[in-house]
C-alpha cells in the first residue's frame, strides 16, 4: 500500500552564486516555474531555452522533468512520449552533478509510468545508494519511489517475488532509520512492508513506533502520522482481525487508545 500523499515532484536545482543584480538568467527562471509547479510554463519556457545551443541539453533536462509532472497529474500519454523523447537525446556528459542525479531519477520516473517497475526500482536505489547529496525532501521522494516501484513489481510477479522484496524493503528502511531517524518514509514503510509480508504483528508495533517517533520528522509527523493511520484502518486492523479471530471493532479501540496516549 503506497502512501496517500506520494508524488513525484523533485525541486530542481537552482542556479548556484545566483544575486539579484544579476542579469536574468532563462534556466533558473524554468527551473523556478517547474518549483513552483507550474509544468506547462516550465516546458513552455525550456523549449524556448534550447534555441541557445549550449543550453539545449539542461533546457530539455527540465523540459522532460516537467512533462513526467504532467503525465502524473493528466495521463496524457503524449506527456510521456515528449517527456521519454527528450530524456533519450540528452547528453548527460555535459551535467553538473546535480542535473546528471536529476536525469537519472527522470530515467526512473519514466521507467516507472511505462510500468517498468523493476528497472525503476533499480534506478531509484542507485540514486540511494551512491552518495548523493541529495537535500532530505528530495531523498525521501526517492525512497518512497524506490519502495513503491519494489511494491507493484512484486503485485506484476507474486509468484517469483514476494517475501524476499519486501524483506528487501525492510533492511533498506532500517538502515535509513539507523542513518536518519527523522525519515517519514522509512518509518512508514517499515509497517507497510512488514505488512505484506503478513507479519501483522510486526507491523501493528512498526505502526506504533513510528507514531510515537513522527514528531522527529519535517512537518512534526502530520503527513505520517495521517499515512499511519490509513494503513492501520485499511489494512492492518482488518487483517490482524481476520487472522486472530479478534472482534475488529476491539482493535480499533486499541488503536484509537494508542493514538490518544501519544497525541491524535
Amino acid at each position: 500500500m503506497a502512501r496517500a500523499g506520494w508524488a513525484m515532484l523533485l525541486v530542481l536545482v537552482l542556479a548556484p552564486g545566483a544575486r539579484a543584480a544579476d542579469p536574468p538568467d532563462p534556466l533558473a527562471q524554468a527551473r523556478l516555474l517547474y518549483n513552483e509547479r507550474q509544468f506547462a510554463s516550465a516546458v513552455a519556457a525550456a523549449e524556448r531555452i534550447r534555441s541557445t545551443p549550449e543550453l539545449a541539453h539542461r533546457a530539455d533536462l527540465i523540459a522532460a522533468r516537467a512533462l513526467l509532472e504532467l503525465y502524473r497529474e493528466g495521463s496524457a500519454a503524449d506527456d510521456l512520449n515528449s517527456a521519454r523523447e527528450r530524456l533519450r537525446r540528452l547528453d548527460p556528459r555535459q551535467f553538473e552533478p546535480r542535473e546528471r542525479t536529476e536525469y537519472i531519477i527522470g530515467l526512473g520516473e519514466a521507467l516507472y509510468f511505462d510500468q517498468s517497475f523493476g528497472a525503476a526500482a533499480e534506478i531509484f536505489g542507485s540514486v540511494l545508494d551512491n552518495g548523493t547529496e541529495l537535500d532530505i525532501p528530495s531523498r525521501e521522494r526517492v525512497l518512497d519511489w524506490w519502495a513503491i516501484a519494489i511494491d507493484r513489481e512484486t503485485w506484476l510477479r507474486v509468484e517469483t517475488a514476494g517475501l524476499a522484496a519486501y524483506e528487501r524493503i525492510l533492511t533498506r528502511m532500517r538502515d535509513e532509520i539507523a542513518a536518519r531517524p527523522d525519515s517519514a518514509t522509512a518509518l512508514y514503510w517499515l509497517a507497510a512492508a512488514a505488512r505484506s509480508q503478513g507479519d501483522l504483528d510486526g507491523a501493528w508495533q512498526a505502526a506504533e513506533a513510528g507514531w510515537v517517533r513522527a514528531s522527529l520528522t519535517l512537518d512534526g509527523g502530520v503527513a505520517l502520522r495521517a499515512d499511519l493511520d490509513r494503513l492501520m484502518m485499511v489494512a492492518i486492523v482488518p487483517e490482524r482481525a481476520r487472522a486472530t479471530s479478534q472482534p475488529g471493532d476491539a482493535l480499533l479501540l486499541e488503536w484509537q487508545k494508542f493514538k490518544e496516549r501519544w497525541g491524535n
